[in-house]
């Protein structure tokens, strides 16, 4: 099981945490919500919880509850610019289908 960040997702993570004066690394959950059933969640963490999953990944630590894992498993995290947009991209081997919005997604 494995969860990594592209270099450029790890950079911006370590950008904030540094910024933000404190910080463990990134945490990647899920949650019940939208059309399509789960959504993402990120948020950073200033302490493990006793359930977490750390991964590294550029020298980012990204936690993921036990309960996430399995929905989570295999997933890339990508930051990228189209334009004057920028933001997080998830690459989840495990979806199967999607919002049409892109905000919520099923296993």
């Amino acid at each position: 099981m494995a969860i990594t960040l592209t270099e450029q997702a790890a950079q911006h993570v370590a950008k904030y945490i540094e910024k933000r004066g404190r910080g463990l690394g990134l945490r990647l959950g899920v949650r019940t919500s939208g059309c399509s059933g789960m959504a993402y969640r990120l948020e950073f963490v200033d302490e493990a919880e006793p359930d977490d999953e750390i991964f590294d990944s550029h020298g980012v630590k990204v936690f993921v509850d036990a309960k996430s894992l399995p929905y989570l498993d295999g997933t890339e995290l990508d930051y990228t610019r189209e334009g004057l947009n920028e933001g997080f991209r998830f690459n989840n081997p495990n979806v199967t289908n999607q919002c049409g919005c892109g905000e919520s997604f099923n296993v």
